[in-house]
């Protein structure tokens, strides 16, 4: 079997989907399982009706009207009867979302928002089978839900692969295009949960992981992995191998391509991933398997926008220790940052950190009690692998380095915008 993901660029109006479904007929369907993710920008406009349900805004009913109104609109693209039996699933999915906003008790954040955001890969999925079985490739639609069991970690759900395992294994029928979601999975009581954010290529990787898949496939409006982002850097270059430890290097840093946890299940079975153009299937793309580190061998370059320099020293000019350290990753730990760089001296510790769910300040507070705490928002984090003389001139020229770190592959340069 192999595995195909699809993203939210894809199909993100009818020609997307229609594109997909050529794409399918090119490079074939039979024994393939495909993951979804939800429709062009859906999780935003999801996430604004979340912040509306919070804050009790009247502006609650036209968010989600303007989600339905979105999605009916390919709909209408689609089917040239309005009296197909999707149309009907597809107002029986929004008369659920509407009755969870209306019923839903709990006042936890994290759990709402996995509820609701689902919608938007069940909605696209729902769409996209009954569009193939119309236009001829017949298919089965899988409730992810019921095969992907995590715990109640909301938002950034931790997977029970002993469950997922035996689910998937006696459950996915093979010789038959599946059709399913990215990045849910449900927890003991079956309420949604999800895998994080762009986690859709994690959910593709279980399966294959769980399946003994022959290989998955992302497929991108790029024409592989490049060796940079060409909307930051020019001549971008593809390339045409990674290895699986320079993929998973390249995904920690933060390389967006590929996702951080999708590459550790595959590498364990030695199964290759393809990153590919949905816009042009023929051409060969980036293979991740066994190999060579990187072919061609460039630098690559990783950037990371909104980041958090943040240097605390010791209020007495005591030596920072391993008990201050340890103290403090306790407190990032808690406070759920995501740390990306560290570099510490006698009397002070510095760390480039992603506040991914808005916690710095309460965070502040608590290591200004012990710690003089200086900080630069906004800052950008720059990685490059397999660094040469030149590289570092692309990055900083312009800016001003707030802090280079250099190791035997790495080098990591945290940057501001000159003013």
């Amino acid at each position: 079997m192999r595995v195909f993901k699809f993203g939210g660029a894809s199909v993100k109006d009818a020609e997307g989907i229609k594109n997909v479904y050529s794409v399918l007929q090119q490079v074939g369907f039979d024994d393939v399982l495909l993951v979804v993710s939800a429709m062009g920008k859906t999780t935003n406009a999801l996430e604004a009706v979340i912040k509306n349900y919070f804050e009790k805004s009247p502006e609650l009913q036209s968010s989600v009207q303007d989600v339905k109104k979105y999605h009916n609109q390919i709909l209408l693209d689609l089917f040239d009867d309005e009296k197909n039996d999707v149309f009907t699933a597809f107002n029986w999915l929004f008369s659920d979302l509407e009755s969870f906003l209306k019923n839903n008790k709990s006042p936890n954040y994290n759990f709402v928002y996995d509820q609701i955001v689902s919608f938007g890969e069940i909605i696209s999925t729902t769409i996209i089978s009954h569009y193939f079985n119309f236009a001829g490739i017949k298919n089965q639609w899988l409730d992810v839900r019921n095969f992907i069991k995590t715990d109640t970690t909301y938002r950034d759900a931790i997977v029970d692969w002993d469950q997922t395992q035996a689910l998937i294994s006696k459950n996915v029928k093979k010789n038959v295009l599946n059709i399913t979601q990215g990045f849910l999975g449900s927890d003991e009581n079956n309420f949604t949960t999800t895998l994080g954010r762009e986690g859709s290529d994690y959910t593709a990787a279980i399966f294959a992981y769980c399946l003994n898949a022959e290989s998955v496939t992302i497929w991108k409006d790029v024409p592989g992995v490049m060796n940079a982002d060409p909307r930051y850097f020019e001549n971008a270059t593809l390339l045409n191998q990674i290895s699986y430890r320079e993929a998973i290097e390249l995904a920690f840093y933060g390389a967006t391509v590929i996702h951080p946890k999708t590459l550790q299940p595959l590498q364990r079975k030695e199964i290759p991933l393809f990153v590919k153009s949905f816009l042009n299937p023929s051409l060969p793309g980036t293979s991740v398997s066994k190999g060579a580190d990187l072919e061609p061998l460039l630098p690559c370059f990783i950037v990371k926008r909104d980041q958090l320099l943040i240097s605390l020293s010791s209020i007495d000019f005591s030596f920072i220790m391993e008990e201050n350290i340890s103290e403090i990753f306790g407190l990032f730990y808690q406070y759920k940052m995501k740390v990306s760089l560290i570099q510490n001296s006698a009397i002070s510790f510095s760390v480039c950190i992603e506040d991914k769910f808005g916690n710095f300040n309460d965070l502040k507070n608590i290591l200004s009690k012990k710690f003089k705490v200086s900080y630069n928002e906004n800052v950008s984090l720059y990685t490059i692998r397999h660094f040469n003389e030149k590289a570092p001139e692309m990055v900083e020229k312009g800016k001003q380095v707030l802090l280079k770190q250099i190791s035997r592959e790495t080098m990591q340069i945290v940057t501001k915008d000159a003013e």
